[in-house]
């Protein structure tokens, strides 16, 4: 589905799936026959080739998180279950994912997402909790709206990486931030809202994202309403415009109140 929009700039078709490129058309075929083993939780129906019981306490936590995003954004809850897959070796998961996806370049762990269900697919590392979260963020919002502007999807899915007790402070991109709003040297975010293509997208710009992220839902608390008030127009296919300008009518001197965020929260 693509949403209508008005202004200079529009979504593309493509943001649906941005976080992958290349898509599938539906579940593996694998899907059909049973693994290992197999649970459902919240919206997730996941897919192991190893125990999950020793990744239970993840598990739950993934079930809390989409009531998280409900609790933060205000939107509605996914219309799909989400299938999750889980590989204990990397060259089990490299092999199955180059069967089944030979065009998608491979990562430890990535959201794919077509005309069927969403689906998660990850190999098992010390980072698996940091990838599922990052991953679950993306299947959850595309789950629930027609379309996400790629900084703001990532920039989400950035913010929700952490565990919930860390989701305001303590965040690896925390200080940094701090700093270079200080020399201002933090995109805007006009210039995120250029970017449409997954390679345009990098570490600075993970980072940059994640930073007006939290400034709306942390900062003034215009910048959490209009964030929701953005969203809302997204999932009910009203022309939402670009975000920087609805926060330039909300709030006053904007990049400044941005970088007083920031300095504040040091």
């Amino acid at each position: 589905m693509q949403l209508p929009l008005t202004g200079r700039r529009e979504f593309v078709a493509r943001l649906a799936g941005a976080t992958v490129g290349a898509l599938c058309a539906g579940l593996p075929a694998a899907v059909e026959n049973r693994w290992p083993d197999e649970r459902a939780a919240g919206p997730w129906l996941f897919h192991a080739d190893y125990s999950l019981e020793e990744l239970r306490p993840l598990v739950d936590e993934l079930a809390q998180l989409q009531d998280d995003l409900i609790n933060d954004l205000q939107i509605e809850a996914t219309r799909e279950s989400i299938h999750v897959f889980l590989f204990r070796q990397k060259s089990t998961y490299q092999s199955y994912m180059r069967h089944f996806f030979p065009n998608v370049i491979s990562r430890r762990a990535m959201y794919i997402k077509r005309r069927g269900p969403g689906m998660v697919f990850a190999q098992h590392s010390e980072e698996l909790p940091i990838d599922l979260r990052h991953e679950c963020t993306h299947a959850l919002l595309h789950g629930a709206l027609p379309l996400v502007p790629l900084w703001l999807d990532e920039g989400l899915a950035e913010y929700y990486e952490p565990g919930q007790a860390n989701r305001s402070r303590n965040h690896p991109y925390q200080n940094t931030i701090i700093w270079r709003t200080r020399l201002g040297q933090v995109r805007s975010l006009k210039s995120l809202e250029q970017l449409n293509e997954l390679a345009e997208m990098g570490k600075a710009e993970y980072r940059d994202s994640w930073a007006w992220v939290h400034f709306m839902l942390h900062g003034p608390q215009a910048g959490r309403t209009e964030l929701r008030r953005y969203l809302a127009d997204i999932a009910n296919s009203s022309p939402p415009g670009d975000l920087s300008a609805r926060l330039e009518r909300r709030i006053d001197r904007l990049p400044r109140a941005f970088a007083d965020h920031f300095h504040s929260w040091s």
